[in-house]
């Protein structure tokens, strides 16, 4: 009775206004009967639906906020409807007229929130063409590999995976009608022990038996039946119903505890485990708990990769550039046996080449750009010349995460986010982009889901993003809900509070000096985890925890983890001196491995035999290409402007990391920096295949190095050999030589240059790192 009362007679009220409007605009009373009967009966509908409604919100068990704000502008409705019609009969036109505008607004917004509550937060968008398309949960992932291949009791594990894929799926179908905000039927389905309990019907599953359980025969139910469910917007895939099923006939697992327990969740402090014992050749501390983790898995240590390959290997990680034949003779010929380790303190000691390779994985996680959305527009700063500074000086990475929380002037870009243009989405707020990246890059931890509602996909909430996003406010926020205003603020805290309290009155850039103090203390173990991760990620080709933003993940040594941040907290938060360690231990020299399947190197089965083999960075390949043949980039005023005075001069030629982007280095893989891109795809595609044929800068620069090139070397084999010593390394093998001869010609052309040079820079020995 309560929709039948408020949808039409309340409403009447706006037909009301409507003929009010006309009748002034007129200056006519010929309506004037017709408006006072609507009027009456708008009024006295009105109490009769907060009448049926107080005696709804119990029957049905509805709860939340908006239920709330439904109930109170409905009761606010009402008054002023019944103080609109004493207002009529009193003939005071000006305040009737003005009690009616308002009491129309009261149920456009009594009907809003109602609408909500009845129809789901998209009842709107829902009946539109191009809002027709509910998004739902993807195919099951592939940790649930398992549930078409088992019929044995689940691990832990899985059980932990497979409840997580069943409540996204109840999540994204089943909450708008089943959760704290609406229980329809008496059934909720966002606790375990509502769930198992049912509803107003009884339960609807029976453990170990999906045939028998009425959620199974409701979903499965055709569109339009009367017992379908969900009863609005998309059904469920065959898919997302065969996870349910499966769920059910394993006995519905859920796990013990607190609702917590189905995510795995990283321990915040820090951990110093013991070192396992030497033996022999295994001094270094990786390799002795790398050693422990192949005798566990049954993996035998393989012999390290000669002297050709580990210093091409560590010239890329360290400083980006390819190792001259020079300088490749000399080291292989080097007699000392710990020729290796001096060889890795000198490149890390090249402080300039050093920073120009590195700047390029910090712009990326920095979301630091040289162009893009909001330069133009003053909503956007860059932070070059400061990280650029911290790179060469191998600032101290508690004194870099200080600077970056509780920013300088230079170094407050990160932070401060982009300002878009326009209308945007409240989870894009720059306050909401502060509390996110700061997050994702420090800690590990995705609050993207989290700043549009409760996470599905960890135990982060709505209001822990908000309180977080506050402390980089300079007003109060406002909680939005699905970009809804909530009516609820925020309040100011950090994400861990076991690291400390934020005093949310003090002015914001104390707040963030206490926020930074408070996330480089050493028992914040997560981040230094976090960091000594990416490292190793970044020169191992995989880190020992996947993806490196997912830190509540399982790492593949949790021992190895944990040593390598108490050793990194331990040493002045050395990143050079953490490098070191990783660069010179053995098990960075073992030969490096291929997968078949990029999605292998995230599985849960992942086992660890050595570095993964990875393609060369746009920036790398750009370099290589620039050192071995003919610069890429020959403009140096963006360098000229980025780098301090002292070293203007002394680059050979501008280094990739500090060009802006274009197409070349987007097609080989550069972020557009607008978000967070803490890794890169390592994976050939057509646009990288389609750039390097056609492409108009690496053709040009292939191009006009073939000119000074056929100038310099008169012959072929001159060429030939020159070319491979420089891209490769070495001197070309007897059939190489004739192949790549006739391709230049007996009397080398442009065009003969050019094609050798275009085939060895995609051959693989010169595209990856191995």
């Amino acid at each position: 009775m309560h929709p039948l009362i408020v949808h039409f007679p309340v409403g009447l009220l706006c037909v009301a206004l409507l003929l009010e409007i006309i009748g002034w605009s007129r200056k006519s009373n010929d309506m004037r009967a017709g408006i006072t009967a609507l009027v009456w009966i708008g009024a006295i509908s009105s109490v009769i639906a907060a009448a049926f409604g107080l005696i709804l919100i119990n029957q049905e068990e509805y709860g939340g906020q908006t239920v709330t704000v439904h109930q109170w502008s409905g009761l606010a409705t009402m008054a002023l409807a019944l103080i609109t019609v004493f207002a009529l009969r009193s003939g005071r036109q000006a305040l009737y007229r003005t009690l009616l505008f308002l009491t129309v607004f009261g149920v456009t917004i009594a009907g809003h929130y109602g609408a909500l509550l009845t129809h789901g937060e998209d009842y709107l968008t829902s009946v539109l063409p191009f809002g027709s398309e509910k998004e739902s949960p993807s195919a099951p992932n592939p940790n649930l590999a398992f549930i078409s291949t088992t019929n044995q009791p689940l691990n832990p594990k899985q059980i932990e995976d497979l409840n997580l894929e069943v409540r996204s799926i109840l999540a994204h179908n089943c909450y708008s009608c089943h959760s704290a905000t609406k229980t329809k039927g008496e059934l909720r389905l966002d606790k375990k022990e509502l769930l198992f309990k049912g509803g107003e019907n009884g339960p609807i599953l029976k453990a170990g038996h999906p045939e028998d359980s009425d959620m199974i025969r409701r979903v499965k139910l055709p569109a339009g039946h009367d017992d379908a469910m969900p009863t609005k917007g998309k059904r469920l895939t065959e898919k997302e119903i065969a996870v349910l099923e499966f769920w059910i006939k394993q006995g519905a697992p859920w796990p013990s505890g607190a609702e917590k327990s189905i995510y795995r969740v990283a321990a915040l402090e820090p951990r110093l485990p013991a070192i396992p014992a030497a033996t022999g050749d295994l001094t270094n501390p990786i390799d002795r708990f790398v050693n422990v983790y192949f005798q566990k898995n049954k993996i035998a240590w393989k012999t390290v990769v000669n002297d050709h390959t580990y210093i091409r290997r560590v010239y890329l990680d360290v400083i980006g550039l390819l190792p001259t034949p020079e300088q490749i003779q000399a080291f292989t010929a080097d007699p000392r046996p710990n020729k290796r380790e001096i060889l890795v303190t000198e490149l890390l000691n090249r402080n300039e080449d050093y920073a120009q390779h590195w700047l390029t994985f910090w712009n990326d996680a920095l979301r630091n750009d040289y162009s893009g959305t909001g330069y133009i527009t003053k909503g956007r700063f860059d932070i070059t010349k400061w990280l650029y500074a911290s790179l060469k000086n191998n600032k101290p990475y508690n004194q870099f995460v200080r600077e970056l929380v509780s920013p300088t002037e230079e170094s407050a870009g990160f932070i401060k986010g982009i300002k878009w243009r326009g209308t945007i989405n409240s989870s894009q707020s720059t306050e909401m982009q502060a509390a996110q990246n700061v997050a994702q890059v420090l800690l590990g931890l995705n609050l993207k889901c989290a700043s549009c509602h409760d996470s599905f996909i960890s135990d982060w909430k709505l209001a822990d993003s908000y309180a977080f996003a506050n402390v980089f406010s300079d007003t109060t926020l406002e909680i939005h809900r699905c970009d809804k205003p909530t009516g609820k603020m925020a309040g100011r805290r950090i994400l861990f509070k076991e690291l400390g309290t934020i005093n949310g009155e003090a002015p914001t850039p104390e707040r963030l000096r206490q926020l930074a103090e408070f996330m480089v203390q050493p028992k914040d173990g997560r981040l230094y985890r976090t960091l000594v991760n990416r490292i190793w990620a970044q020169l191992l080709g995989r880190g020992l925890v996947e993806p490196v933003d997912m830190m509540d993940n399982e790492p593949w040594s949790q021992d190895l983890l944990d040593w390598l941040a108490s050793d990194f907290t331990a040493n002045g938060y050395n990143i050079k001196r953490l490098m070191t360690t990783i660069l010179t231990s053995k098990t960075y020299q073992l030969p490096s491995i291929s997968v078949k399947d990029p999605a292998l190197l995230t599985a849960p089965t992942y086992v660890f035999e050595g570095m993964v083999r990875r393609r060369l960075s746009a920036e790398q390949f750009a370099d290589a290409v620039s050192i071995v043949f003919n610069p890429v980039y020959g403009d140096t005023s963006l360098a000229t402007k980025l780098l301090p005075e002292t070293i203007k001069q002394e680059i050979p030629f501008p280094r990739a990391s500090l060009v802006k982007n274009d197409p070349f280095l987007t097609a080989l893989g550069r972020p557009n920096r607008e978000t967070v891109s803490t890794s890169r795809t390592s994976q050939a595609n057509l646009l990288q295949a389609l750039e390097l044929t056609n492409g108009a800068k690496f053709n040009t620069a292939l191009k006009n190095g073939a000119i000074i090139w056929k100038a310099k070397y008169p012959t072929s084999d001159l060429i030939v050999k020159e070319l491979y010593r420089k891209a490769l390394g070495r001197e070309p093998q007897p059939k190489e030589l004739a192949v790549a001869e006739k391709i230049v010609g007996k009397k080398p052309s442009i065009e003969g240059i050019q094609d050798l040079v275009w085939a060895i820079s995609l051959h693989p020995e010169f595209q990856l790192i191995n």
